[in-house]
This record gives structure tokens, sequence and C-alpha cells, in this order.
């Protein structure tokens, strides 16, 4: 039987889409067929992603969403189900760094970055499992994690402890709904293309870029490549997984 990453038919929810990986992952979701809801904090900046999936021919739409605040994640689900009927894929993107180290890292950075990244993907993914089990649908909920939450990295303790959160989350709650055919997976980005890289210099690129088995930076379409993967039937029988995509910066146990 030949494999399939069509996403046809299917109604599809990414949050923190509005840029980065995020946005990537709309592009490509949105050219596998599915009509995509891209949200943000930003909804002007979320419309502009999916006015470039439209004009592109796929389908899309903007919603304003903040992952930290209940009310707005149930909003925003309710608004969805009014809309389409349903929802089939959930990609939990949305995510922020506040670095510091733990002896001056203060309580504020550690409860703003657990609040966004952690506490956002069990709110999205308690609403998303709610409306897939009624509604009866193969869901697929897919949350991204990093892979410092696999390997740990200075000054990062805050978002390691979160990244590492959702991984564990992510092999929970496949325990708990696979039974109903909906699939609950993570990717794990290593070091991606983005501004913040693009202001290093030759030599501190160098030594990044030295710890990567494949010799080079990822790109925000090699997640979103996995994240399809992930969202079709070609994945039907992966669920409770982390995908490492980091190059070969991390192998080990996931």
């Amino acid at each position: 039987m030949a494999l399939s990453f069509s996403l046809e038919g299917k109604v599809a929810l990414v949050t923190g889409g509005s840029q980065g990986i995020g946005e990537s992952i709309a592009n490509a979701l949105g050219a596998a067929g599915a009509h995509v809801v891209v949200a943000a904090r930003s909804e002007d900046k979320a419309a502009a992603v999916a006015q470039a999936i439209t004009s592109s021919g796929g389908r899309a739409e903007a919603l304003r969403l903040d992952v930290t605040v209940p009310a707005s994640v149930s909003a925003a689900f309710k608004a969805i189900v009014e809309k389409h009927g349903k929802l089939d894929i959930l990609v939990n993107n949305a995510g922020i760094t506040d670095d510091g180290l733990i002896l001056r890292m203060s309580k504020e950075s550690w409860d703003k970055v657990l609040a966004t990244d952690l506490t956002g993907v069990f709110l999205c993914a308690q609403e998303a499992a709610k409306v897939m089990l009624k509604k009866r649908v193969p869901g697929r909920i897919v949350n991204i994690t990093s892979v410092v939450g696999l390997m740990g990295n200075p000054g990062q303790t805050n978002y390691a402890a979160a990244k590492a959160g959702v991984i564990g989350f992510t092999k929970a709650l496949a325990r708990e709904i696979g039974s109903r055919g909906i699939t609950v997976n993570a990717v794990a980005p290593g070091y991606i293309e983005t501004s913040m890289t693009d202001a290093l210099s030759e030599d501190q690129r160098k030594a990044l870029v030295g710890q990567i088995v494949l010799g080079r930076l990822g790109t925000a379409a090699d997640v979103a490549g996995a994240v399809v993967y992930l969202a079709s039937d070609a994945a039907a029988y992966v669920t409770g997984t982390c995908l490492n995509v980091s190059g070969g910066l991390y192998i080990g146990s996931s």
C-alpha cells in the first residue's frame, strides 16, 4: 500500500504560527492540503501567514490565541469547532525563551517560560482531545519540544525543564487516548537557522556546526517536514515518540 502524506480534508491548528518554525509548519501543512488555522498572539502577523498560504492555492485563516490564558484557549477551540465542525490536527508550537544562569534566574523568568512552553501545551492539548474524542476523528497532536529537553543546555534550566516536560506529557497523553485512534508525538528541533544564529560570528558559527553530525544548522523546513509526516496517515502507527530533528547534535534515547 502506498504511503499517503496528503492532508486533504483535514483541519489543522498551529499555535505560534506567525513566524519562524511555526510559519514554516503552517505553510507545509497548507501545501499538504490541510485547512490551516494560524494562531498567534498577534492576529495581524498570523493573518499575513494565512494570506501567503491562500495566495499559494491553499486554505488558511488567522486566529488570535494566547496559550497562557485558559479563556483564550477555550474560546479559540470553540470558534474552530463552530466554523469547521471538527479539528483533526493540533501542532503545539508556541514557545518562548528567557535565558539566564540559575543563580540569577528570577521566579518570574521561570514561571513565564513554563507557562507558555509547558502549561500552554497542556491547555491546548486538553481542548483538542475533548474535540477529537467527541467528534471521533483519528486526530493528530504534535508537540514541538527541543533537543535541549533531551540533552540540557547551560543557562536554560527553565526552557530545558519545560521542553523535557513536554516530552513526558506527550508520552503520557499518547497512552491515555491512543485507544481512541488519536496519536500524540513530539518533534525536538536542534539548532535551527534563525535571526539569532544569523547574528553569530563566523567563529561562533563554526563551533556550533562542529557539534552537529550532518555539518550544518537545520532549517525551519526540516522541522516542518517532520510535522507533516507525523500529522499524516503515513505515521498512523506512530505514537508516544519524540522525533529528534537535530542533525545528530544529540544521538541518544528519547
